[in-house]
């Protein structure tokens, strides 16, 4: 179980938790989403999760797989992005990164993926917003960008996009974290496009776990939380959700004022 949090506050409708460190922070959120997924389990069979991918998420992936008394065989998998053009071999794919850390270690029912080099990105986008709208989603474990960005949802985001999948330009800041995360060895390295779940998709989710550790991510932080719910915080849109909970640590909750 977690440790007891430091802070416990809310801003607009979104609950926040702060933790004195990276590894309390991931266990509280792997404990809020797995019992959420028993929740749905024990209401109707099944459950339905989309992952998010990155460093801010290792040990939260790690938490929530050594999980207890989760039956994997009845939940389905999705996840919120992946780079255009990448195939699933590659060492940035997040495909690659959540079969490695997440898919091979849990028996999931079915495992819905992101195809990057698919030939017609647009049909991917559809046909994947085909799979996510065939049932509601009952957890999205999200995570902030250091530009402030949900998904590949970067600023200024689109909060009112009726599609579920879109095809979206990835801004330098968001270009430059994938190479100081190390998923890159330079910025030209780093593909121009992505496929990315909406933020009114994301927001579709009866659940949000965010989780967002570090110090480089206190910026963000602060503009989700302190700042307006705004496009250009793509982030502050968890604002609106009634069921939302974000996870901070201590140097991620660095700049906010007291």
């Amino acid at each position: 179980m977690s440790s007891q949090p430091l802070s416990v506050f809310t801003v607009d409708s979104l609950a926040v938790e702060i933790y004195p460190d990276k590894a309390a922070t991931s266990q509280a959120a792997a404990d809020f989403v797995a019992g959420h997924i028993r929740a749905a389990i024990a209401e109707r069979g099944s459950s339905r999760v989309i992952f998010a991918t990155g460093a801010s998420q290792y040990d939260f992936l790690a938490s929530l797989c050594a999980a207890a008394d989760i039956d994997w065989s009845l939940v389905t998998a999705f996840h919120l992005d992946e780079y255009v053009g990448v195939n699933a071999d590659h060492p940035a794919s997040f495909r690659r990164y959540l079969q490695e850390r997440l898919f091979s270690r849990l028996p999931f029912a079915a495992v819905h993926l992101l195809t990057g080099d698919a030939p017609d990105p647009i049909a991917e986008c559809r046909r994947y917003a085909s799979l996510l709208a065939a049932a509601p989603i009952d957890v999205a474990c999200v995570g902030i960008g250091e530009n402030g960005h949900l998904a590949f949802n970067d600023p200024p985001a689109d909060f009112y996009t009726t599609a579920a999948v879109h095809v979206v330009e990835l801004d330098e800041a968001c270009r430059q974290q994938q190479v100081g995360e190390g998923h890159f060895p330079d910025l030209a390295a780093v593909p121009p496009q992505a496929l990315s779940m909406t933020i009114p998709a994301i927001l579709d989710a009866k659940v949000i776990s965010c989780v967002v550790p570090d110090a480089r991510k206190a910026a963000a932080v602060h503009c989700t939380l302190q700042g307006p719910i705004d496009p250009a915080c793509p982030a502050s849109a968890m604002r609106t959700h009634p069921r939302c909970r974000l996870y901070l640590d201590s140097a991620s909750a660095g700049q906010l004022s007291q």
